[in-house]
């Protein structure tokens, strides 16, 4: 005769071997992270909103376009030199992200590091905002040349680093609706204050009566109320920022030990591979960028006032996309925001070439700055999901340098493009390469999340 004895959950459990050392660290790890995530959340919310607002500033394809158009345009080949600047400002990060990577994938604190990569790049904002007061003439190229170049070597840095913070302390179900929320609150900053400098900083020809004059260089100030902005967003995440530390992390190894990995580290993985192919296709799509600006002139001639509302608009375009990008994300993957960026900034691009009047060059800067902010956010997110959290510094590093490598060399092929042979055809290549990255995401990269939901 055989009797039904009913468990209990307490018996189940009293069954269950008990938890291994690693377990007990990893569920330590875990709790942390939740008790501290409203903290946290509110901390890289904080620093999104001011920290890069700045950047969005300063790096929008409107004010430094049109700054190093202004103190090159008496030199030959002044939209070469404009393409040189991008270009210089990229080269630092080609190699700084597997440096930068190298640097803290061993570490149990990344923080520091972040903080350290942070302040060395808003030097060098500040300092070009110093040069463009007090310095003219080809002195005053060669000095903010150099210092693009730095920022670039930092900001390569800071980017693996930041981008490992978020990773160890949002949980992937909220980066979504981090960013976008962040990036909605810094967007409507970032707009305003583009608004206002280009009116009624900018407005006035500045670079007349006298580059001395604090009051009438505009663009030295912008650079100023940037350099300000992020200063301020990084100190409030340095204050309220609680970091865990993992349960493990990768041994110390060199630089170029690491990088001997980055073959077996894409072959392990076909679709990350064709999304790093994906990536780097979309960002040489970037070739036109600082040029959209200097193609619009001859609909909107480069006054303070039209400078000051493009990069509002495209701000804005930015800012408000985010409430679209960021739920897709969260609840599709990020492979569907990414393709959705592709597909709009392929459009945007078209509506600029066939642009005839203010509203419609208005609407393609619009189209222009969503389709690049859903790209910013689908791109760094979606990396963080392929793989084993170890590793999630080298895919990173090896993802930025990547970008870093296509950013250096797009825009001076873009200047050579455009001198050469037009901005049209420069928009068109643009184009191509961002119709090869839509086509790869549609037929062949897949959506890392499903396959952690498969498990």
């Amino acid at each position: 005769m055989c009797v039904d004895k009913a468990e209990t959950v307490e018996d189940i459990v009293a069954e269950m071997a008990p938890p291994t050392e690693a377990e007990r660290a990893e569920s330590a790890y875990q709790r942390f992270v939740d008790a501290n995530l409203p903290r946290n959340f509110a901390a890289h919310f904080i620093h999104g909103m001011l920290g890069m607002t700045g950047f969005r500033i300063f790096n929008a394809p409107t004010f430094l376009p049109a700054y190093l158009h202004l103190i090159t345009r008496g030199m030959p080949g002044s939209d070469l030199l404009v393409g040189l600047g991008q270009s210089l400002q990229q080269l630092g990060s080609v190699v700084s992200p597997v440096i930068g990577a190298a640097q803290v994938e061993h570490r149990k604190q990344v923080l520091p590091v972040s903080m350290l990569m942070g302040t060395l790049m808003r030097v060098q904002v500040a300092a070009i905002a110093i040069c463009a007061w007090v310095l003219h003439g080809p002195v005053l190229v060669v000095a903010i040349m150099v210092f693009l170049l730095l920022l670039g070597l930092f900001q390569g840095a800071q980017n693996v680093a930041f981008q490992m913070l978020m990773a160890k302390v949002i949980p992937t179900r909220l980066r979504g609706r981090l960013q976008a929320f962040r990036n909605v609150a810094g967007g409507q900053v970032s707009a305003s204050v583009a608004f206002l400098a280009g009116t009624y900083l900018i407005g006035k020809n500045p670079l007349t009566g006298g580059a001395f004059a604090l009051w009438r260089n505009g663009y030295a100030t912008t650079f100023a109320l940037s350099a300000i902005l992020t200063t301020l967003g990084l100190s409030m995440l340095a204050i309220l920022m609680r970091e865990p530390e993992p349960p493990t992390v990768r041994p110390r190894a060199r630089t170029w030990d690491r990088m001997r990995e980055f073959p077996a580290l894409l072959a392990a993985d076909r679709g990350y591979m064709f999304f790093m192919i994906a990536q780097t296709c979309a960002t040489a799509g970037r070739i036109g960028v600082p040029f959209y600006i200097l193609f619009a002139r001859h609909i909107m001639p480069l006054t303070g006032a039209n400078i000051g509302l493009q990069s509002f608009v495209l701000l804005e375009g930015d800012s408000l996309s985010n409430l679209v990008w960021g739920p897709i994300g969260d609840r599709l993957g990020f492979r569907a925001s990414f393709i959705g960026s592709m597909g709009l900034w392929i459009a945007a691009t078209l509506v600029l070439l066939l642009a005839g009047d203010t509203t419609v060059v208005l609407v393609a800067f619009a189209g222009l700055g969503a389709a690049q902010a859903g790209f910013q956010m689908s791109s760094q997110t979606m990396v963080l999901e392929f793989g084993a959290r170890q590793d999630i510094a080298m895919r990173l590093g090896l993802s930025q340098t990547a970008q870093g490598f296509m950013n250096t060399i797009g825009p001076l092929v873009g200047g050579v493009i455009a001198v050469t042979a037009g901005y049209r055809p420069l928009f068109v290549t643009s184009m191509v390469f961002e119709a090869v990255a839509l086509a790869l995401l549609i037929f062949v990269v897949d959506e890392p999340r499903y396959r952690r939901r498969n498990v």
